[in-house]
């Protein structure tokens, strides 16, 4: 991308209050490629009962400081969202860390994709 695109679209998120950043151009971005492993890690642990979901997201807002924990994120992504996210960057980059849980195709094809389907890890 030339240099006065990346000034002109600096200039407009700046213009709409965003603060903005630069990355290469590669699937995920920065984003996607560190929010989708953390993302599939969390229903990992509650696939393998090593924590409930409410346990996975009480661990992180308590012990990161994250605003909300990482389960009830997806509900709000959508888990269907956040699987084909997972598939792209599995296509592009065929590393495990962006393989799909089963358990999460296994809730999509159910029609639980979080809170815009009222239900997801949890009901809304």
């Amino acid at each position: 991308t030339g240099e006065d695109t990346i000034a002109a679209a600096r200039t407009f998120g700046e213009s709409l209050g965003k603060k903005v950043i630069e990355a290469q151009d590669t699937p995920g971005f920065i984003v996607n490629y560190l929010l989708i492993p953390y993302l599939l890690d969390a229903i990992r642990l509650v696939e393998s009962g090593t924590a409930s979901p409410e346990d996975v997201d009480t661990g992180m807002v308590l012990g990161c400081s994250h605003p909300m924990g990482p389960i009830k994120l997806l509900d709000f992504i959508g888990l269907d969202t956040t699987l084909f996210i997972a598939d792209v960057l599995y296509d592009a980059f065929r590393t495990d860390r962006y393989a799909a849980p089963p358990l999460l195709r296994k809730m999509v094809a159910a029609g639980h994709h979080g809170r815009k389907s009222g239900r997801g890890f949890y009901t809304y």
